[in-house]
């Protein structure tokens, strides 16, 4: 059976556990080969490639630091050499560091821009050599860039709203050439960093319009939408995905 994204190639950062894991495995049940990166986790990232080759598609995963922008270049390169083409890229890998701003120290804010924004900003550049029309860039954002409730985020807030401001540059820059540029901005999800049983759950689902967590399923539906064809018209678009929290 034919699907949307059948015969495209994605490269997913951060894709081993969380948002990234539930977004590999979307484009792959849409029809995509996927390669993923990821940090720690041998194990789970093999446990999303064998997720991806239960769909029928092609899976890999890649161990690389996104704080060192010539890794962050090889593994586009690389997608490309494996697997021929490179179609979709999300840049979902990110740094969660929260605490008062007194005791945030400036290798965690250098850390920090380097995996939130420098990342997305060298990924898409190489990415852009090896697309051409129908390309997309999706980059996973967040909705404290329009609602900051919680004292303690601001290193995050400010590396999550730099990614406005790259979608938006990104989407003239690209534009002419027939590749999308969106941001998606998940709300409080259901992930094991903040699950949805956590100490603080109530609270967090008290802000929503819907009043409960989303899932990565969930968030993955976006990306899927941007992804696709159905999408080719929209592009510097922020899209929140937070269940209302910003309303």
């Amino acid at each position: 059976m034919t699907t949307v994204l059948d015969g495209k190639v994605a490269l997913v950062t951060g894709g081993s556990r969380g948002i990234g894991a539930g977004v590999a495995a979307r484009l792959a049940e849409d029809g995509a080969d996927v390669v993923l990166t990821y940090q720690h986790r041998d194990d789970r990232a093999a446990a999303v490639v064998k997720e991806i080759e239960g769909f029928g598609r092609r899976g890999l995963a890649v161990r690389v630091d996104c704080a060192d922008p010539a890794a962050v270049t090889a593994v586009v390169d690389r997608a490309v050499a494996e697997f021929g083409r490179l179609d979709i890229l999300v840049n979902n890998a990110a740094l969660f560091l929260v605490g008062p701003v007194e005791e945030i120290g400036l290798a965690e804010f250098d850390r920090t821009i380097a995996v939130n924004v420098r990342a997305p900003f060298v990924a898409s550049k190489a990415a852009a050599r090896h697309m051409g029309d129908g390309g997309r860039i999706i980059t996973i954002g967040s909705n404290m860039v329009e609602r900051t409730v919680f004292p303690g985020f601001s290193l995050y807030s400010m590396s999550k709203t730099a990614l406005v401001g790259l979608t938006k540059g990104l989407s003239r820059d690209l534009g002419p050439r027939g590749i999308t540029v969106n941001l998606v901005n998940p709300g409080a999800t259901d992930t094991e960093l903040n699950p949805a049983d956590g100490p603080a759950s109530a609270t967090i689902s008290g802000f929503t319009a819907l009043g409960r967590y989303g899932t990565p399923a969930e968030i993955a539906t976006a990306v899927a939408y941007l992804a696709g064809d159905g999408a080719r018209y929209v592009t510097g678009a922020t899209i929140n995905v937070d269940g209302g929290f910003t309303v």
